[in-house]
């Protein structure tokens, strides 16, 4: 962990997460307040190989990352102050346990009209695991078919966009990925699993 990320234990100002996937449903973390966010620059896409949790080696799944470009709407997540400093290493070991694939950077986010400064994970481009600029095809024939010790790719989506939809936050292109697996699933026997 760098010297600037793990002095954040030490108390001073919030310390706000920004979550964007499964973050934001099983954080697994204590924080004292969640709140909507947007944040521009970015955006919400499935653009990492996944070999382990969503897939194998011989069937690489996608998950999600936060790359540029965009607008991405997730959770903001104000670390409790009581357990700031458990919560971070969590936060880290989960995170930057992919071997570097993210990159923890301070940004602005907007929440209920105001700047709110966040953390959050955004992709490497130079990893080997990132997947680059696929097709929405490309992207859907992984999803469809690639499974791993934490479930399918497609329970995954399924399970954002359900989150989404209850936080009543829109994500389109996420919305049009699902609809083109479903139009390509034989049935929709592959969207129940773990999320």
């Amino acid at each position: 962990m760098p010297a600037a990320i793990a002095a954040l234990r030490g108390g001073g100002d919030p310390v706000w997460i920004f979550a964007y996937g499964s973050l934001m449903w099983s954080a697994d973390i204590a924080y004292a307040e969640a709140r909507p966010a947007l944040l521009y620059g970015y955006h919400r896409s499935f653009c990492l190989y996944s070999y382990d949790y969503r897939g194998t080696r011989e069937r690489p799944g996608l998950v999600l990352g936060l790359d540029r470009g965009g607008a991405c709407w997730g959770l903001a997540l104000r670390l409790d102050e009581q357990a700031r400093a458990a919560a971070l290493d969590r936060i880290w070991a989960r995170e930057m346990s992919g071997g570097g694939v993210y990159e923890m950077r301070r940004l602005t986010a907007r929440s209920g009209g105001a700047a709110l400064p966040v953390y959050a994970f955004v992709v490497r481009r130079d990893h080997p695991d990132y997947a680059g600029p696929l097709s929405l095809e490309q992207k859907a024939r992984m999803i469809l078919g690639a499974a791993g010790r934490r479930g399918t790719c497609r329970a995954y989506l399924a399970s954002t966009l359900r989150h989404l939809d209850r936080l009543g936050l829109v994500d389109r292109p996420l919305r049009r990925l699902a609809e083109r697996v479903a139009a390509l699933a034989p049935s929709d026997a592959g969207a129940a699993g773990a999320e």
